[in-house]
């Protein structure tokens, strides 16, 4: 095996880098996944810090983000098919259509979707102060 065949393979062979992130950001990462995946089921999110009111974010401010997302989407002819009509038509039938939902939101890599997405961006301000209210239930 000549020297540059062997460096080539010793290359290819090395394992990449570990992720490097501290135990705040997997902390934060956890929270914030566990949190939307509450909303996205149709849950709150509430926390309280020691001396501060009560934080996060319902069920019905989330639906109205969802709502929101969804209307501007409309607005803007982002969705070219009558998703929203089915499901009102599905809805006052007593169906439940997963797929028009999909349709409507549109596709996301987010593991909980679409809606994992906008619970996040609700969530995100929110993450730090929860990590607070945590450490301090702890304390106690």
């Amino acid at each position: 095996m000549s020297a540059l065949r062997k460096a080539q393979f010793e290359q290819d062979e090395q394992l990449p880098p570990p992720v490097s992130e501290n135990s705040q950001q997997l902390a934060r990462s956890e929270w914030l996944y566990n949190a939307a995946e509450e909303l996205a089921r149709g849950g709150g999110v509430v926390f309280k810090r020691h001396l501060h009111p009560q934080q996060g974010v319902t069920a019905h401010q989330f639906a109205l983000a969802v709502d929101e997302y969804a209307n501007n989407l409309l607005a803007d002819c982002g969705v070219d098919t009558p998703a929203l009509g089915y499901l009102l038509i599905a809805g006052m039938g007593g169906s439940r259509v997963k797929s028009e939902a999909l349709e409507l939101l549109g596709r996301s890599d987010h593991p909980l979707g679409k809606l994992g997405e906008i619970a996040e961006r609700l969530l995100q301000p929110l993450a730090d102060d929860a990590l607070i209210a945590q450490a301090e239930d702890n304390e106690l």
